[in-house]
């Protein structure tokens, strides 16, 4: 599980590297870069949530199967 743990952490701040060198990167108005910045985080919370649900579901399942073992 440590290995999964931290290929969630790199690939999320390689998403958030990402993201903000392009952002900085990227000539735009102050209101198109405010705009893409809210789609952004709202992308990276999104995805966020989502590896918090499935990360919940395995260590469910995984709990339920170590307890079944010991019974």
């Amino acid at each position: 599980m440590s290995k999964f743990f931290s290929f969630l952490a790199g690939a999320m701040c390689g998403a958030i590297v990402g993201s903000v060198a392009a952002l900085l990167l990227t000539p735009a108005s102050g209101s198109e870069l405010r705009s893409e910045v809210n789609a952004r985080l709202e992308e990276a919370m999104r995805e966020g949530r989502r590896a918090k649900q499935e990360m919940e579901q395995a260590l469910n399942s995984e709990f339920e199967r170590m307890k079944q073992g010991h019974n």
